[in-house]
């Protein structure tokens, strides 16, 4: 070991020394037995970690919902036909609700289809509306893109757990996205399976033949394997959606009427010379 100043540590490090020093404590004390609430809240507070943290935390970990795997024939050649991200936030469920709402009404080109108190079910924004936001994002103001728009809907659960904490889902449906990377695929290998027989037809060569249909099968797998990174955008989207939500759902926000065209202009007009 050479000397010297220590080399710094990121995050990852940081991130590995922490499970790292858990392991070795949690080895050390090895209860021998599940543990119950108020022994985890225990232990948290031996390593410093404040109560109110712990608390989310546990709560989190009561309310989560097992997400299915992808089944079925599409499911297994493609992937899942939808995803869920989920969140405890601290809060009460109508300021959660409206705070999330604001948020996809802002940041996503979505609109609302059904509400009810604790579920909400957005489908994708259309018309000019959507036109001129995205025209408004090319522009520059939404720097960090739109990653839902595409998706079926979304459908929102929020649920209150104990006083001042919620739980909530968000479940986009990707089934739209999916049939058209599926069908693309299908696409190309029906293709290279029409052009093998044709030319199969015309007494080519069997090497030769076979061409177009390795070809099509080789494009229609290549268009159907894009499909999973379909996936991760739209759940790092709804993840950047509970991550806005976790910091920002107990701030009062009142949204201006709008109507027209000229008010949606001015409006993202407003948004653009921020």
């Amino acid at each position: 070991m050479t000397g010297g100043l220590p080399a710094p540590i990121d995050r990852d490090a940081l991130e590995r020394i922490l499970k790292r020093a858990t392991e070795l404590q949690a080895g050390e004390r090895d209860p021998g037995h599940d543990l119950t609430d108020q022994e985890v809240m225990a232990l948290g507070r031996e390593v410093g970690l404040p109560a109110r943290y712990l608390q989310q935390a546990l709560l989190e970990e009561r309310a989560r919902v097992g997400t299915s795997p992808a089944g079925g024939v599409l499911g297994r050649l493609a992937g899942p036909g939808e995803v869920t991200a989920q969140r405890v936030v601290q809060g009460e469920v109508e300021r959660v609700q409206a705070a999330i709402v604001a948020y996809m009404s802002d940041s996503e080109l979505l609109v609302v289809q059904r509400e009810q108190q604790g579920s909400v079910l957005w489908e994708p924004l259309g018309g000019i509306q959507a036109a001129i936001r995205r025209g408004s994002a090319a522009l520059g103001r939404q720097s960090r893109g739109y990653l839902l728009h595409q998706v079926r809907s979304i459908r929102g659960t929020i649920a209150s757990l104990e006083t001042g904490y919620v739980h909530v889902a968000l479940t986009a449906d990707l089934r739209g996205i999916r049939g058209g990377y599926v069908g693309g695929g299908a696409g190309l290998l029906s293709a290279g399976v029409a052009g093998a027989a044709i030319l199969l037809s015309l007494g080519a060569f069997a090497p030769i033949a076979i061409a177009p249909l390795a070809l099509g099968t080789g494009l229609g797998f290549g268009v159907m394997r894009q499909y999973p990174g379909r996936v991760e955008r739209v759940t790092l989207g709804l993840e950047r959606a509970l991550d806005h939500l976790e910091q920002n759902a107990n701030r009062r926000r009142q949204l201006p009427p709008r109507s027209g065209v000229g008010t949606l202009l001015a409006d993202e007009l407003r948004r653009m010379m921020r």
